[in-house]
């Protein structure tokens, strides 16, 4: 299999066969995100070298893969006809495939329509993860996401109604503490909105070369310690009025948290009390990420 840039899954495909779909980012312009800075620039691999990699995985892991991610950073956002093809010679050549899982941002699930998600469905299309980060109009101004709540929430409804799962991603602190209880709520409001399947939580850590770090050295965003990130997320539990699954499984996070809403929340919430009993200098120490 040929790979091409960063390569990133999330922590729930790690058992999943990684076959590179796309190059890069279309977006490219998050101020907290790193990842495709440096290039390369978006481009949609050939039909004919997805297929040979799939082939080649094949001959070494054998007919019998049951979950497949496609990178890289926005592979929704190929042609729809293009990832409907995808879909099917991937499960010609795996039989036995349960899921097929892309990455995917509001904007670019949008231009599909419902339409177009029920036809990738049909083909195949399991689940699609989305960087939700906030439901704060302000916030993704800020952080230049490219979409506002009207359009994720519109976004998020398409997916459910094609019938396929969705993985949203919030990050905590992302409002710094100017704008943390409003981030929690209006993320609570979109959440409630949308009731996604699976609801994924990381911390903000600002990362080498972009903007939001230079915005963090020079005082223009100030960070939440670990304490009021723990405050932001149990005020984000209080106003979740949905069923999904909750997850903090992120190396950022200063707190794993893991159960299904609603039954689950006040079991969150006491776990959350119970470690703002603890000194700050407890949980993991501040640092800036290269990745």
């Amino acid at each position: 299999m040929r790979y091409e840039g960063p390569i990133y899954r999330p922590p729930s495909e790690a058992d999943s066969l990684l076959i590179q779909a796309t190059i890069g980012c279309p977006h490219n312009r998050c101020t907290f995100c790193m990842v495709y800075r440096g290039g390369p620039r978006f481009r949609v691999r050939d039909l004919t070298d997805i297929e040979a990699d799939l082939r080649q995985a094949r001959e070494i892991h054998g007919p019998d893969v049951r979950t497949l991610f496609l990178p890289a950073g926005n592979t929704i956002a190929m042609p729809t006809e293009a990832l409907c093809t995808v879909c099917r010679t991937a499960h010609r050549i795996f039989p036995n495939l349960e899921r097929i899982t892309v990455y995917g941002s509001s904007p670019f699930i949008h231009r599909k329509r419902l339409e177009g998600l029920k036809r990738l469905a049909e083909t195949g299309l399991t689940r699609i993860h989305v960087g939700l980060e906030s439901g704060d109009d302000r916030i993704l101004r800020r952080i230049a996401k490219g979409t506002d709540s009207n359009q994720q929430i519109d976004a998020g409804h398409w997916v459910k109604a094609a019938g396929i799962e969705l993985s949203l991603y919030v990050i905590l602190g992302i409002g710094g503490q100017k704008h943390s209880e409003s981030h929690a709520r209006e993320t609570a409001r979109v959440l409630n909105a949308i009731a996604p399947d699976f609801t994924r939580l990381r911390t903000f850590v600002p990362k080498v070369g972009t903007p939001l770090l230079e915005d963090v050295r020079n005082r223009r965003f100030r960070m939440l310690g670990p304490h009021d990130v723990l405050k932001e997320t149990a005020l984000l539990l209080t106003h979740l009025k949905i069923s999904t699954t909750l997850t903090s499984d992120h190396y950022t996070n200063y707190l794993n948290l893991e159960g299904h809403l609603p039954k689950d929340k006040e079991r969150l919430l006491s776990t959350i009390a119970t470690a703002l009993t603890r000194e700050e200098t407890s949980f993991r120490p501040f640092f800036i990420g290269n990745q």
